[in-house]
């Protein structure tokens, strides 16, 4: 019996999680372009990986990259970067074949996916809304989770490509239904996040020993996936980003828009989008997010 042919990938967008899924396709021995916003950065990205034996270039334009490509994956900050980079005049559309599938894993409004799939499906490409959760950490160890919104025929044929990155890839609708799905994950994500600075502020006043009792509480119901990862962060006052406060602002900004539009209200998420944005005004958008912590000891005149 005859393999099935490997696909051609294109990946545009090397930041904070691009790299890391960029990297775990070039392993999974998918022929690899690359293009991100510095070329100096697709190029080193490109020699490194080289370097290792892997079949990956940097492309000038993501038209350049999506020549040839099967799947096109693309990682950018907003809607109107998704926009450029597939529809713009060097746009991956611009240099994709009928019949490719465009794979948009960034996190914007589900009307904004919606209007792109529909421009690109015009052009007789597919597209999938496939935001990601996992963090910096699950990108580079390949066990993001994907929210998939699209035609179900073009899942099954890019499945390759989302197993090389993460370990669940769950269709949930048509066009826009992955954003939505993850909408619901950053609700979650952003009340966890005021939870564990809570509880850390408050044990702190308390005087409890933060280590011991961070292990207590990662043993319990109380645990999470933000108690165990950010919360050991906030213990050991390491507020670097894996995940910057001004980018969980953009997805809650979304949040709240989309629960409007649908007359939700989320008074939790609310809160938490107020609190970041006390951080953002003491000038650290680009923390990462488990700094909402000194919101709460600086409410409380501690440090």
């Amino acid at each position: 019996m005859s393999q099935a042919p490997v696909l051609r990938v294109a990946f545009i967008g090397l930041g904070t999680m691009g790299q890391g899924m960029a990297r775990n396709l070039a392993k999974a021995g998918f022929p690899l372009a690359v293009v991100t916003r510095t070329p100096e950065k697709a190029d080193a990205f490109a020699r490194a990986l080289a370097a290792e034996g892997r079949d990956v270039r940097a492309a000038a334009t993501p038209a350049a990259a999506a020549e040839g490509a099967d799947v096109v994956v693309s990682c950018v900050p907003d809607a109107p970067e998704v926009e450029t980079v597939h529809l713009g005049a060097s746009g991956t559309a611009a240099g994709a074949r009928r019949g490719a599938i465009v794979i948009d894993c960034s996190t914007i409004a589900a009307e904004a996916a919606r209007e792109i799939a529909a421009r690109l499906r015009a052009k007789g490409i597919d597209f999938l809304d496939a935001p990601v959760s996992g963090g910096q950490k699950g990108s580079i160890e390949g066990t993001l989770t994907f929210f998939i919104g699209g035609d179900a025929a073009a899942l099954e044929r890019a499945r390759p490509v989302f197993a090389a990155m993460g370990r669940r890839s769950t269709p949930l609708g048509p066009s826009g239904s992955g954003q939505l799905g993850k909408a619901a994950n950053q609700i979650l994500v952003a009340n966890n996040l005021m939870g564990v600075s809570e509880a850390l502020a408050f044990a702190a006043r308390a005087g409890l020993p933060l280590a011991p009792l961070h292990e207590a509480l990662t043993a319990g119901a109380a645990n999470s996936w933000a108690l165990e990862v950010l919360g050991k962060k906030m213990i050991d006052r390491d507020f670097r980003p894996a995940f910057a406060v001004k980018h969980q602002q953009k997805d809650l900004a979304i949040v709240l828009a989309t629960a409007r539009a649908r007359g939700l209200p989320l008074p939790g998420t609310a809160l938490v989008h107020q609190l970041l944005t006390a951080l953002e005004a003491r000038g650290r958008s680009e923390d990462g997010t488990q700094a909402l912590l000194t919101v709460y000891e600086e409410l409380s005149n501690r440090r």
